[in-house]
């Protein structure tokens, strides 16, 4: 449980409970991105609303609840992963033959993924009539990279989770869903089956899947696209944000730039609102301490703007927040 806030503390939680998309002017001309001049990015917001964002705590995050968003905290690793391993057997444990149900998960973060193979095997889950959808693929030379590719996200899931659970209560794999470069059959295949839970991370540039912020181009040059126009795009094929390039060749490719794809495809806002719950998982090194807090206090106050992809879950009816503590870090400034 959060212990209560005083003094200092407390003014500040009081400021983050106050409302907030009427207090920052999101209309008009915005500056030009710190990170790459001919993008949208969170550095384009009015710089109180980051100044307030910044002067969180840990514990006016987990005070940011509101209904349809919930902020859940969680003390060690090991109760964080097992939490979302568990939202695995929770989705597909309501699978029937006339109500197939499945989830769409993330690579990054992984670790939960083996911990859903032991528990299918430990339960003696059978997967007949359960469904998964992968959130993402790397686009190259045409088409989507193969399993072979190092960075493969279908690799990924396979390897960590599907390939490890008994062949007698195994998914079949016509039920796995990856998207392709052509999507059409991923795109149909959520009218397959039920998506109770899609999973998600968040990255450097605020985004779930590859669902980064737009180029600032064409209409969009002085202001980003309105959310409404944003939500129409289904699983595509996307440029990637520079920012996204360096987060997963630190994370994934030992920092070698040049070896990750500046293409991918992804799934899009279009099916992500088709999903019953959206849960997103931060653990601490995917983004920053900033991030975190940035995106927690768009959409608990209900400040949607494509700038923040993440913040568009503001008008999601079912949100989840889910912290590693330890991870959440502070914003102050901190030489080394």
């Amino acid at each position: 449980m959060a212990k209560k806030a005083s003094g200092k503390k407390a003014t500040r939680a009081k400021a983050a409970r106050r409302g907030g998309k009427a207090r920052y002017r999101l209309t008009g001309p915005r500056p030009v991105s710190k990170i790459a001049p001919g993008w949208w990015d969170y550095t384009t917001l009015p710089r109180e609303l980051l100044e307030e964002v910044a002067r969180l705590t840990a514990d006016d995050l987990a005070r940011l609840s509101r209904d349809g968003f919930r902020v859940v905290m969680y003390d060690t690793r090991d109760e964080f992963f097992l939490a979302e391993a568990l939202e695995y057997i929770e989705a597909w444990r309501q699978a029937t033959p006339d109500d197939p149900v499945g989830i769409c998960g993330p690579i990054g973060p992984t670790e939960q993924l083996p911990l859903v193979a032991q528990l299918v095997n430990a339960l003696e889950l059978n997967l007949r009539h359960a469904h998964f959808w992968g959130m993402d693929e790397w686009y190259e030379n045409g088409r989507e990279v193969s399993e072979n590719h190092p960075l493969s996200f279908a690799k990924a899931d396979m390897d960590l989770c599907f390939r490890r659970i008994r062949k007698d209560l195994a998914m079949p794999r016509q039920n796995i869903h990856f998207p392709k470069a052509n999507p059409t059959d991923y795109i149909k295949s959520w009218d397959v089956a039920r998506c109770a839970i899609m999973q998600g991370g968040q990255g450097e540039i605020k985004h779930w899947a590859f669902n980064d912020p737009p180029k600032r181009e064409g209409p969009w040059t002085d202001v980003p696209p309105p959310p409404a126009e944003y939500r129409k795009l289904g699983t595509r094929i996307v440029d990637l944000h520079p920012l996204t390039l360096v987060q997963n060749a630190r994370t994934s490719g030992g920092g070698n730039i040049p070896g990750v794809p500046d293409k991918a495809i992804t799934v899009g806002p279009m099916e992500t609102w088709r999903a019953e719950k959206i849960s997103i998982w931060h653990p601490g090194w995917h983004d920053s301490p900033f991030g975190m807090r940035l995106t927690t206090f768009m959409i608990a106050k209900g400040i949607a703007d494509a700038s923040v992809p993440m913040s568009l879950l503001a008008e999601h009816p079912n949100v989840q927040f889910n912290f590693l503590r330890p991870g959440i870090g502070t914003c102050e400034a901190e030489m080394h």
